[in-house]
């Protein structure tokens, strides 16, 4: 393998039941639902394949019995150019069983099967960029003053510092074996998420969480916050990219995820190669 390339994990399995956007589209799970006639699921796999960064595509989930109710990802398993592993009972337990079955030298993409405006672009900003951090493992993220611009009125997840909002992008790089401990991270984190206070206690300690309700917390020292919890560097992408701060987790998502695609907003890709000349 290529040191440039990397193996893919997808997470394709619903939280929970009764995914609104399943029951919206009329199917099983909601990575298989159609946007703009196209499977969710499909469009993440081809957008990892035609990056030339990804050697190996692995997803976890759907769930086996629901494989038939989309042909095309079935043929793609059939044929090996896409490899299945059944989900668990959470994301991180999921990503964790992904990564077990995955060469310990092998850098690997995290990302979501609900992430539908993903491009090769997009994933090929995100892993150059990797490869250069100089860290364990890389968060892609993008600036919620962008996201707003490209998207206005739209809510998403923003996290708030004292150098600007951000917002996640479901795309995580683990670059070495320390690296993918992230997941542990992530994991243990899940176990604790009817307990936020003592979740975010144990997490990054009182005086991170005291900057952080002060607004002076910065991404720099959050990430040196996980460091000295963890032991593992992190540091963050930013995407020049607003639409990879889109995912679909709702309706309304979906909406904005095939208006995008039917080209009723231009502007997220114009932005992007914008940025790109900037050296």
């Amino acid at each position: 393998m290529k040191t440039d390339q990397f193996i893919a994990l997808v997470l394709a399995a619903d939280r929970a039941t009764n995914d609104p956007v399943a029951g919206k589209t009329g199917v099983a799970c909601k990575a298989i639902a159609p946007i703009c006639g196209t499977p969710m699921i499909i469009r993440v796999l081809d957008a990892l394949e035609a990056s030339d960064m990804v050697k190996t595509i692995v997803i976890l989930g759907p769930p086996a019995s629901i494989l038939p109710d989309c042909p095309e990802l079935e043929d793609r398993i059939k044929c090996g150019r896409v490899f299945w592993l059944p989900n668990l009972d959470s994301p991180s337990r999921s990503a964790n069983s992904g990564l077990e079955q995955i060469d310990q030298d092998a850098p690997v993409l995290l990302t979501t099967a609900d992430h539908a405006l993903l491009t090769p672009s997009i994933v090929q900003y995100f892993l150059s960029k990797s490869l250069t951090a100089h860290s364990d493992a890389t968060v892609g993220v993008v600036k919620h003053e962008d996201v707003a611009a490209a998207f206005p009125g739209v809510k998403r997840t923003v996290i708030r510092l004292q150098d600007g909002g951000v917002c996640g992008c479901n795309l995580y790089a683990f670059l070495n074996h320390r690296g993918r401990g992230v997941v542990s991270f992530w994991q243990r984190a899940e176990e604790l998420r009817k307990r936020p206070w003592l979740l975010i206690s144990r997490t990054f300690g009182f005086m991170t969480v005291l900057s952080y309700l002060l607004g002076i917390l910065t991404v720099d020292k959050g990430l040196k916050a996980v460091l000295a919890k963890t032991g593992i560097k992190v540091r963050p992408v930013f995407l020049p990219y607003p639409q990879a701060g889109v995912d679909v987790d709702k309706v309304e998502d979906m909406l904005l995820v095939e208006s995008v695609l039917a080209g009723a907003a231009p502007l997220a890709q114009e932005q992007a190669d914008s940025h790109d000349l900037i050296p």
